[in-house]
């Protein structure tokens, strides 16, 4: 998929370094999946990649361009993926953000059987 560079997944996770960018990359492709997968749309990194997967009629007819308030939604999961490394955690409080990823995601989801 790869809608954020290994460079900007990093830079949002305030990481220097190059130690856990196996470990991050994998968390950026979980995250990036995630996302495509609650919107259930195609989504394309670019309007001539999106051109072109209409010609050789791989595209959906609601799919679309990646805007930045996706691109930020993929970055929140990521940054929740890399923080939280478990299953569970034990001794924190915990609280949703209200602004959080699929707040940003949710006016672009295709909602299942519409």
């Amino acid at each position: 998929m790869s809608f954020i560079t290994l460079e900007e997944a990093k830079a949002h996770l305030r990481v220097d370094g190059s130690d856990e960018d196996t470990l991050i990359a994998a968390a950026l492709n979980a995250a990036e999946r995630y996302c495509v997968t609650y919107l259930n749309r195609g989504v394309y990194v670019s309007q001539e990649a999106l051109d072109a997967a209409i010609a050789a009629e791989e595209a959906s007819a609601n799919a679309m361009v990646i805007l930045d308030d996706i691109r930020y939604a993929m970055l929140l999961v990521l940054g929740h993926l890399y923080a939280n490394r478990e299953d569970n955690v034990t001794g924190t409080i915990v609280s949703e953000l209200k602004l959080g990823a699929r707040n940003l995601l949710q006016p672009y989801r295709i909602m299942p059987g519409l």
